[in-house]
């Protein structure tokens, strides 16, 4: 499908906006990019300052590629007064952005129901729910997040959680075009402090838990927890604003959620049976049957005129997954989805992948990969491996380099409390020294390796130690990667799956 706008509509969703020369208003721009690479004749070029690069650096650049205007910074014009075509000034180039790919690409989210997941934890496996759910009820369905971006399950593998805002226009736009009817997108603080998702219209909100994570980037507790919040206030009032039913789905079990209850319709959801409901809303589980590769329990759901006893049958395990898959089940609630919708739709949701993973290789113990890379998400899994381990439990973890240092020892404590014999490795080390990061890790684990403790910086050879350890009856559990097909060292990226990386192991074990 061929778009065009002209520079007067775009810059009519810009507040501060000014053109120069003011007369060319009626200029066409038949794409927007804010990387130059991808810039052609007639692209609307957006400079937008970066971690790397700052885009006004390229400005010369694509217009002599064919860009036919250019956005950028106020306070930066008088350095392209001298060009041939016209100049949008705006007070944040990033943040003009999202209202340009909006306005190009005709608000496409007022056309879908959009249902945001936002948290530190859980966030892919709730969206994924989500999706079968809306599938189940009979929605042509699509899913932006950790995994990629796709339609009907056939995913693309994507470079983020949550895409920048040209390219999540236009992947809605292609969504209203190829007819879907509902989105689940995976909605990271970083995208929300950015304005990446600005200008989308949400039908549902989830908010599953806010644990340590991205102190690298967000600075305090306080202030990652503020990002999140975007989604359940100025994006509440947003949606309302043009005619969305916005409802909020809260875990009422994490603190968090008291700051994000004040604006919206809302749904609670609590693993604790006795916990107290928030504005009359509520979703707990009751009689919890757990197993490696499986859950069931039946969701109580007192919400106003909605109440139900919903059986949930999941086809994979985890302890975490019951909070999830209640995340999953509000959204049901909020959209009235009748209690066989919703169940049809988490008995059909396909395992995610890198999310408590079984791996067999035809060994006698049980193997488990999971993406767990927070204090948290680490404490998560160890807690869930924990009851459907007859022997011990072995645990091989690592952090990122150049990300938050400051929950490295706390997973270090972790790993040793929970485990029987933890393996500290490395994962995406990036540009730190492997060995450095270890150190840092090993200082909540009561310093030196010692029987209890394993250091591996080579995370193959962390997993084959993991499975020359293992004996009938035990599991390990390789945390960190999940469904990563990479480890990140220096500046290189290098295929490493954790999943066939133990399977290999494993039969190499089985050879001796």
């Amino acid at each position: 499908m061929t778009r065009q706008k002209t520079l007067n509509q775009i810059t009519a969703n810009l507040p501060g906006a000014i053109l120069v020369p003011e007369n060319a208003g009626e200029n066409l721009v038949t794409s927007v990019a804010f990387d130059s690479r991808k810039v052609t004749e007639g692209t609307l070029f957006i400079a937008v300052p970066g971690e790397k690069f700052d885009g006004h650096s390229f400005v010369r650049d694509v217009v002599a590629k064919g860009a036919s205007a250019v956005v950028v910074q106020a306070g930066r014009e008088a350095e392209f007064s001298d060009l041939s075509v016209p100049c949008i000034v705006v007070p944040d180039t990033r943040k003009a952005m999202a209202r340009i790919a909006v306005t190009f690409y005709d608000n496409p989210t007022a056309k879908l129901h959009l249902a945001g997941v936002t948290g530190t934890n859980g966030k892919t496996t709730t969206a994924l729910m989500i999706e079968s759910i809306a599938r189940a009820a009979g929605d042509k369905t699509a899913y932006v997040g950790t995994l990629g971006f796709g339609i009907n399950g056939e995913i693309v593998e994507g470079d983020r959680t949550t895409p920048e805002a040209i390219d999540l226009q236009a992947f809605f736009a292609r969504c209203v075009d190829e007819g879907v009817t509902a989105v689940a997108i995976e909605v990271a603080s970083h995208a929300l402090a950015l304005g990446r998702t600005d200008g989308c219209l949400f039908d549902v909100a989830v908010f599953t838990n806010l644990t340590q994570d991205h102190l690298d980037y967000h600075g305090t507790m306080e202030a990652y927890r503020d990002a999140k919040g975007i989604l359940f206030k100025e994006y509440a009032e947003v949606a309302r604003a043009n005619g969305k039913n916005y409802v909020a789905v809260l875990n009422a079990d994490d603190d968090a959620h008291v700051v994000y209850s004040g604006r919206a319709r809302l749904c609670g959801i609590s693993t604790n049976i006795e916990y107290a409901t928030i504005n009359q809303s509520h979703i707990k589980p009751v009689d919890i049957l757990l197993a490696v590769d499986s859950i069931s329990y039946n969701a109580h759901v007192a919400l106003l005129q909605y109440r139900a006893e919903i059986p949930v049958r999941l086809g994979f395990g985890g302890t975490f997954n019951v909070e999830n898959s209640l995340a999953a089940v509000g959204y049901g609630v909020a959209r009235g989805l009748s209690p066989e919708v919703i169940a049809e739709g988490l008995r059909t949701c396909p395992p995610v992948p890198g999310r408590f993973q079984p791996v067999q290789a035809g060994q006698d113990f049980a193997v488990l990969v999971d993406y767990a890379h927070t204090p948290d998400g680490l404490d998560n899994v160890l807690k869930s491996a924990r009851p459907l381990t007859k022997g011990r439990l072995i645990s091989v973890f690592g952090c990122g380099g150049d990300r938050d240092k400051t929950k490295r020892p706390k997973m270090g404590r972790i790993a040793k409390d929970l485990s029987d014999i933890a393996v500290a490795t490395s994962d995406n080390p990036r540009t730190e020294n492997p060995e450095a990061i270890l150190d840092d890790v090993l200082a909540g684990m009561g310093g030196n390796a010692g029987a209890e403790v394993r250091r591996e910086s080579d995370r193959r050879k962390a997993i084959a130690l993991a499975v020359s350890l293992a004996q009938a009856g035990d599991t390990i559990v390789i945390a960190g990667k999940g469904h990563e097909t990479y480890q990140i060292i220096g500046t290189e990226t290098f295929p490493f799956d954790d999943v066939q990386v133990a399977k290999e192991e494993i039969e190499k074990c089985s050879a001796r």
